[in-house]
């Protein structure tokens, strides 16, 4: 007669309980650490000195809302958020437009997809520094592409042409990554909407229209917060190619703030401008899960 096992008891369940919440924990640890180290830490220093009068080295001075009242009425931040703005339209609509047309004609593709889905892609995965040098280069006026056509203009050091040219090489450097979510949410879609679309004598287009755009669009409003958020922190591209010139042409928030901590050696100012940024992403944030809470990715 073989014992059966008795029932553990409370007492007993609650210290394997206990035990496996201290295992799990202690594992998070290092990780939690590093964190609280690394982004915790220097996020409320940056708080706490862009209310400060602070060089970057030696003691601060606290000053209380002046870094904010200089900021709301410096006219170099005016212009750098005014070149945010351009870039913020341009960046989403160029790359989400060919995106869009790249991953649709890709969608027609039988043969040979996966090798431009990778064509697409490798000017996303190349890093930005070696992409701003190399177009920097093509962009020269004395030995760039245009010069080999005996055209001498110069992109990057004309200030109506500095922003538009970088953020020409940027949206090349994204729409091939766009075009390949795009082509995967395509994917998901159910075939068997298209077939009922040409059932009802729908071209091509009428189904792209109304098939396809609304089924990827929560693919596309996830993009568009992306877009947004990665418009608002434009930094390598610019600084590489341009440093914000010239005379502030292509100048953003993000290498004005640069200038101000490194250049000028206001640390507390620039804190005051990266902590503004951040209170705009995080009403961006806010708007987008209120959307999605009303339902608006699924209309």
């Amino acid at each position: 007669m073989t014992a059966t096992a008795a029932p553990p008891t409370a007492s007993g369940a609650r210290r394997a309980r206990w035990r496996a919440a201290v295992v799990g924990w202690a594992f998070l640890a290092p990780l939690l650490v590093l964190n609280l180290l690394v982004v915790l830490g220097p996020s409320v220093a940056t708080v706490y000195y862009s209310f400060t009068d602070w060089s970057g080295l030696g003691p601060a001075t606290f000053i209380g809302l002046d870094n904010y009242v200089t900021a709301f009425g410096d006219a170099k931040v005016h212009q750098a958020l005014l070149h945010n703005l351009v870039w913020f339209v341009l960046f989403l609509t160029v790359p989400m437009a060919m995106g869009l047309l790249g991953a649709y004609l890709l969608s027609q593709v039988r043969r040979f997809q996966m090798l431009f889905r990778a064509l697409y892609f490798i000017p996303y995965v190349v890093a930005s520094v070696v992409n701003a040098a190399v177009w920097k280069m093509l962009l020269s006026p004395t030995s760039g592409i245009a010069h080999q056509f005996g055209v001498d203009q110069s992109w990057l050091g004309d200030t109506s042409t500095s922003l538009l040219s970088v953020n020409f090489v940027v949206d090349w450097h994204w729409w091939g990554f766009l075009a390949v979510i795009f082509l995967s949410a395509m994917q998901g879609v159910d075939p068997a909407l298209y077939d009922a679309a040409k059932v009802d004598g729908a071209s091509r287009w009428q189904q792209y229209r109304n098939v396809t755009l609304p089924g990827i669009r929560p693919t596309m409003v996830f993009i568009v917060l992306m877009t947004v958020i990665w418009s608002l922190k434009a930094f390598d591209y610019i600084f590489i190619m341009t440093q914000g010139g010239p005379a502030g042409s292509s100048e953003v928030v993000s290498t004005l703030m640069y200038k101000q901590a490194f250049n000028e050696y206001s640390a507390g100012y620039a804190a005051a401008l990266g902590l503004s940024m951040t209170l705009v992403t995080a009403v961006i944030l806010a708007v987008y899960q209120w959307m999605r809470k009303k339902g608006w990715e699924d209309e």
